[in-house]
């Protein structure tokens, strides 16, 4: 697995852990369809929160947000919409929600981390 695989991996253990520490229930991780990847879904009370992680050593070529473009939550909510209903017992009356955790800094473990809620 190439060093970009690790890194990219242990930011989403990271944000995982992160979103567990503040009450989520994690869902799914790297949850696959025809249309794509979610890296996780988590509930946090009433919404089913779709969170895109990005990892990145540092700001060098940018902010990690700064890759969730218009056309990456566009992609985001279609595979949200995809994901609830494959599963519809866990989406049933739940709103959903996107969310994107961006960590910066040499090691996950010890990266910088950013949670930004209710993307639009």
């Amino acid at each position: 697995m190439a060093a970009k695989d690790d890194l990219g991996r242990a930011g989403e253990d990271r944000a995982a852990q992160h979103l567990t520490n503040l009450g989520y229930e994690i869902l799914d991780r790297n949850w696959r369809c025809s249309l794509g990847e979610l890296d996780i879904v988590a509930r946090h009370g009433d919404v089913i929160a779709i969170v895109e992680v990005k990892t990145r050593r540092s700001e060098s070529f940018g902010h990690p947000f700064e890759a969730i473009d218009a056309r990456k939550r566009q992609r985001l909510w279609r595979l949200a919409y995809a994901w609830a209903r494959e599963h519809p017992d866990a989406a049933h009356r739940r709103a959903l929600r996107l969310d994107a955790i961006g960590l910066t800094g040499d090691a996950p473990a010890t990266a910088r981390i950013e949670h930004l809620q209710d993307l639009l």
